[in-house]
């Protein structure tokens, strides 16, 4: 098969908006940042306009893409059952932002665990309300946005190895992706027809600011690099381009699927002993 210079380019996302929860720093932000390498339109959400923010705009400008910053907590206070209000707020002020918006990246999360003997209401609560309550209401409303539209969409959920596999003192955490997972499936038999594509990446452990004890505890990096077949814990970049893949046009006949960003992991029964 021949090509020609008019033939579109599969795997880019010029012409598109992206909407990144959780978007400032972490895998949200190798992610904005792999978007605007892409070619994509940006409106980043984060808590703080601080450093971290100001030099992933910065990273993403510098593709010469729009990227905005909207600043605003993604739960109501206190948090409850307004969540779904709270969120659809958030996705006009997006929307104000830049009216484009055809791509929605559910990045955004936290890690709150202990023991589970003494994990506290408040902690599984928040959880689930940030890693899976809050996904859920932006999708629907983007979702609704752009059905009455007219249009198709893209959604992406950031989920985790831990959706798959459990891990001592994160059953909240656990859960949540777990359900993070079970969602995508469910949502792509509710939105493919609409031409609204849902997917996930679930990294396994990556270097970001919640995981430093990978770079300042070498007993534990060794560890997790023994048991990751390809013996390496790297940084959150890896995220970005099964990121645009999966939203680029193609993965156009990819639905409702979990891609495991893990080195391996997800697939070794157990590491081979050390030598």
């Amino acid at each position: 098969m021949t090509t020609t210079a008019q033939e579109k380019n599969p795997f880019t996302l010029r012409g598109r908006t992206a909407f990144v929860t959780g978007g400032t720093q972490g895998v949200g932000a190798a992610i904005a940042v792999s978007l605007a390498r892409a070619g994509a339109d940006l409106v980043i959400q984060g808590l703080l306009a601080d450093q971290r923010a100001t030099e992933t705009l910065d990273q993403c400008q510098a593709y010469g893409v729009k990227a905005s910053l909207l600043t605003e907590n993604l739960l109501p206070d206190p948090i409850d059952s307004s969540v779904a209000t709270h969120v659809g707020k958030i996705a006009a002020q997006a929307l104000t932002i830049n009216p484009n918006i055809d791509t929605l990246v559910n990045n955004a999360g936290t890690y709150l665990e202990g023991n589970f003997v003494d994990l506290s209401p408040e902690i599984y609560y928040r959880t689930m309300q940030l890693n899976v309550s809050v996904g859920l209401f932006l999708t629907q409303t983007f979702a609704r946005h752009w059905i009455e539209a007219g249009q198709g969409g893209r959604v992406l959920f950031t989920g985790s190895i831990n959706g798959l596999l459990s891990e001592p003192q994160h059953v909240s955490y656990d859960a949540s992706k777990g359900a993070v997972a079970a969602m995508v499936r469910s949502l792509c038999t509710e939105l493919a027809p609409f031409n609204i594509r849902v997917n996930s990446i679930a990294p396994g452990l990556v270097i970001t600011p919640m995981t430093s004890i990978v770079e300042t505890n070498p007993s534990f990096n060794a560890w997790m690099r023994l048991h990751t077949p390809n013996g390496t814990v790297p940084r959150a970049d890896v995220c970005g381009p099964p990121a645009v893949f999966l939203l680029s046009d193609a993965a156009e006949h990819i639905h409702g699927q979990t891609l495991y960003v893990d080195g391996g992991m997800s697939a070794w029964q157990q590491p081979n002993p050390p030598n």
